[in-house]
């Protein structure tokens, strides 16, 4: 019983890391209806730049997370007023080509400057070892991930549930063009989003490096998870995504812990059956 309630935990972490990259990915979609595959390139560049800061100017680990936060967010702002802007309009193919391009582009960069390599993190003394919470070892780190993760749900949730700006931006996701007609400056509107989303995915990465590991392949390898998140919970809602993160979360951890041999099929048959059963989702609308 406690190595179930262990492997239980360590899913619910890994869940929690996946909800906080693929948030970003979901309210695009469900908002923008933008196709962007170039997610998890954010997320990438949010660990390299929490090792960077760490290993080049001895920035505490956990300084390191606002600032990648906000530094990418600002980046992905940039990008969306400069390219995804263009695309908004186009069909589904040509934004996941233009998409999977930057992917690329972030790969090769990546590479160039860091190296394929796993990229090394230390984590802070009080944030390694375990604790023992009712005769189970779990690890700090990931109750930390936990915890944040949790508070950053319910931050969000204010946000888009309780302030004018979420009104807006429910607004904006029922009818663009209703609420351009009453005043609403939906294209600022998608901007904040688009870096909220991007800055979410760069925390996630940053927080990910002990858990996902970090080397120029990333947005390539966790690209599908990502998805499976947006789709089964349902693009544009947050409490679909953290339910869809959390059942594949545990999934692939008690798969990879006790069917090793079956290696990601049971994940797959699992979101194949999900999809199935809820075609729009388990929280999303049909259109």
């Amino acid at each position: 019983m406690a190595s179930f309630l262990g492997v239980l935990f360590d899913g619910v972490a890994y869940g929690a890391l996946l909800f906080l990259i693929s948030l970003g990915l979901s309210v695009t979609l469900g908002l923008m209806n933008f196709i962007n595959l170039a997610h998890g390139a954010f997320a990438m560049f949010g660990g390299y730049l929490a090792v960077w800061l760490m290993t080049r100017f001895g920035v505490p680990f956990l300084a390191t997370l606002p600032i990648a936060f906000v530094v990418i967010g600002a980046a992905g702002a940039v990008m969306e007023r400069t390219l995804y802007r263009r695309l908004y309009g186009a069909s589904p193919l040509d934004q996941v080509l233009f998409t999977i391009g930057l992917t690329f582009m972030a790969i090769a960069a990546a590479s160039y400057f860091w190296g394929p390599s796993q990229q090394p993190v230390t984590l802070p003394s009080y944030l390694r070892g375990q604790v023992n919470v009712a005769g189970v070892d779990l690890g700090v780190y990931r109750l930390f991930l936990v915890a944040l993760v949790v508070a950053i749900t319910l931050g969000l949730r204010w946000l888009i549930e309780r302030t004018r700006f979420g009104a807006q931006v429910r607004a904006s996701v029922d009818s663009r063009q209703a609420s351009a007609g009453l005043g609403i400056r939906v294209d600022r509107l998608f901007t904040l989003m688009f870096a909220l989303g991007t800055g979410l995915a760069a925390l996630g990465g940053a927080l990910g490096i002990d858990v996902l590991g970090l080397d120029s392949s990333f947005p390539l390898k966790f690209m599908v998870y990502f998805l499976l998140v947006v789709a089964v919970g349902g693009a544009g809602t947050i409490h679909g995504a953290a339910i869809a993160a959390m059942i594949l979360g545990i999934f692939d951890v008690a798969g990879k812990y006790y069917v090793p041999q079956a290696g990601a099929f049971i994940i797959y048959l699992l979101m194949v059956a999900l999809l199935i059963a809820f075609p729009a989702g388990l929280f999303g609308r049909r259109t």
